[in-house]
């Protein structure tokens, strides 16, 4: 039988839990307890507020920020500098929820000195909790060099969009036998290495409960069906506002590019007819 999320965990004090503090062990007591975990992203401190008052579990500065906020295409031109600056907002703007920051593409793969410098400047510089980053066996060792440092990492396998180049796609990953056991393997690595918790991206939904139920770090899947232990969509994404892609995995919870557009239109009208500001808006 799963544990409500409003009841103390083992070991915490017994308080209204949405003003406790979420944690990595936290999050894997939730694993063992049957609680499901449920993460966005955000890029600024306004949209980190409020998901955090609303009891989002985790909050992920992404380097899809490039596609977010910067309107590029891809994730690859994401700088450590753009990284710190957007955690830095979001980071004001939580209490509750546990930050995590993606670190950019070319900021870990170089070697593992350089890897764990950068992890120390997201804590550091931007204040996150712990720090997310992509790949299998080739990154192992620099995930224990950073966890040793003190510094929680959480991985990424399945779709890799920092390794776009070299897929040519955004399709599903591991439809092959051979790469799901690939990604199996690397899963179970990145556990032994020290990650507190794995993110796994467009891959078939048998293959993600398998794997989450073959670890015991929490899963977190994004268009990998309902078997993980918890679930991460783009936040602009699910609330309707950016509509530049339409990935089958994103619900839409509201639809708010088109209120948006109605409110600006509105305000134009007000404006051009001389209807805004009254004199109750007036000083």
């Amino acid at each position: 039988m799963s544990q409500s999320p409003d009841e103390p965990l083992e070991g915490e004090e017994s308080q209204d839990l949405t003003r406790n503090k979420v944690t990595t062990r936290r999050l894997g007591l939730m694993k063992e307890r049957g609680q499901r975990i449920a993460c966005l992203t955000a890029y600024d401190q306004v949209m980190a507020r409020l998901l955090d008052k609303a009891g989002i579990d985790l909050i992920l500065v992404g380097d899809s920020v490039s596609t977010v906020v910067q309107g590029l295409d891809t994730t690859v031109t994401v700088t450590m500098e753009h990284m710190v600056y957007h955690a830095s907002l979001v980071r004001r703007g939580v209490q509750r929820a546990l930050v995590v920051g993606d670190l950019p593409f070319m900021s870990y793969q170089v070697n593992s000195d350089e890897a764990l410098r950068n992890a120390g400047r997201m804590v550091k510089e931007a204040g996150v909790e712990a720090v997310k980053l992509e790949g299998g066996e080739s990154v192992c060792g620099t995930v224990q060099r950073i966890v040793a440092a003190g510094i929680p990492v959480m991985g990424h396998l399945g779709l890799m969009p920092q390794s776009i180049h070299k897929y040519g796609t955004y399709q599903v990953r591991a439809r092959g036998e051979d790469e799901a056991q690939e990604l199996r393997k690397d899963a179970k690595r990145l556990e032994e290495a020290g990650a507190f918790s794995i993110v796994l991206e467009k891959v078939p939904s048998d293959l993600a409960r398998e794997v989450s139920d073959s670890v015991s770090v929490p899963v977190i899947g994004i268009g990998a069906g309902e078997g993980c232990d918890g679930q991460i969509l783009v936040t602009h994404d699910m609330l309707g506002i950016c509509t530049r892609f339409s990935p089958r995995f994103v619900r839409r919870y509201a639809s708010m590019a088109d209120d948006m557009v109605e409110a600006f239109e509105h305000y134009l009208g007000d404006v051009r007819s001389g209807e805004f500001p009254t004199e109750d808006e007036s000083y």
